[in-house]
């Protein structure tokens, strides 16, 4: 009897250390494949909605993600190489249409970009509605409702949203940033540090101000639009490339990352809600904003504000629940890595 026990017991432990080894495997193996699928979380238009199903990692992982190229010199002379379209020619695949009449409410669009966004929402029959700090004669030529007096960083602005608009908004342009000028550096002793949080404040918590209000005023809902604009400059990955061995700049590129994590939590949240958020790098623009770079405008593919905004409103129409929270250059329509 003794014996007999004994040989149970040796068998059960036997096949449980199997049954534990088995697991494990699949366990670690699983673990592993869904490391991989969220370091290529951007991708492009095919986003499964469960990314812990085994069927949807397989497709994630046998998906071949194409990413846009960090080095922008590179980046234009393969574009101009290749006679790609899509870059070189936005209106080659720009389709306005769907813009008639949907209710556009854009941040920060009295200048540069913000404002030739507002011209082409205007110009494709959108209802323009924008949110500035003050008015604007050029915005009320456009025909735009301006709720004035909107400083993305106060909490007691965001009120005014609730109250200036008697219906919701189809697409939301976070667009409203900010980018001190002096370079910051720890070695030349030129860091601002309260300079940095005012960037942080601006680009990254501002746009969640802006989200949360519309949403909690009930003119965000089911089919509504959320463009974030950042920028490539959020990507730490690529950091190596862009920035090399130099660094700095500390607080642009952590505004922007920060900026880009809170828009890919928000489309998280808001997905199953049936809102949709994207991740909108706007291209390399001519404006006031990117002057002190005009020397290098025509080696970068730099672009009239115009054609940035097209860019962007492309971006737009495509978006969909299912590639809700991608990063992507709206100058190729490529995916940038986190």
């Amino acid at each position: 009897m003794g014996r007999s026990l004994n040989s149970f017991a040796s068998a059960f432990s036997s096949n449980m250390n199997s049954s534990l080894l088995k697991l494990s495997l699949a366990f670690g193996l699983g673990a592993v494949a869904n490391a991989l699928v969220l370091r290529s979380g951007g991708l492009r238009r095919a986003l499964p909605s469960a990314a812990r199903r085994p069927s949807s990692t397989t497709t994630r992982m046998s998906a071949a993600v194409e990413y846009s190229l960090p080095d922008q010199p590179a980046r234009f002379a393969k574009q101009k190489a290749e006679k790609n379209q899509r870059a070189l020619d936005i209106d080659s695949v720009y389709e306005p249409g769907f813009l008639k009449g949907k209710r556009v409410l854009v941040t920060g669009a009295n200048r540069g970009l913000g404002l030739a966004m507002a011209k082409e929402l205007a110009a494709q029959g959108a209802v323009l509605i924008t949110a500035c700090r003050s008015a604007s004669d050029e915005l009320a030529g456009l025909g735009a409702q301006q709720i004035l007096g909107i400083d993305v960083t106060k909490d007691e602005c965001m009120e005014t949203f609730g109250k200036e608009l008697d219906e919701p908004v189809d697409i939301v342009i976070n667009n409203a940033g900010y980018f001190y000028g002096p370079v910051e550096q720890v070695t030349a002793d030129t860091c601002n540090f309260d300079e940095e949080m005012k960037m942080i404040d601006i680009c990254a918590v501002g746009p969640l101000r802006v989200t949360n209000a519309l949403y909690k005023a009930g003119k965000l809902t089911s089919g509504a639009k959320v463009a974030m604009i950042t920028s490539q400059g959020g990507s730490i990955a690529w950091r190596d490339v862009q920035n090399g061995d130099d660094g700095g700049d500390y607080g642009h590129h952590m505004s922007k990352a920060a900026a880009n994590m809170m828009s890919k939590l928000l489309s998280q949240e808001l997905k199953g809600k049936g809102i949709m958020v994207s991740i909108l790098h706007p291209g390399f623009n001519k404006t006031e904003m990117t002057k002190k770079y005009e020397h290098i405008w025509e080696i970068e593919g730099a672009v009239d504000p115009s054609v940035g905004a097209k860019r962007v409103m492309h971006e737009i129409s495509l978006m969909t629940l299912d590639n809700t929270g991608a990063f992507i250059n709206c100058e190729d329509g490529l995916p940038i890595p986190w």
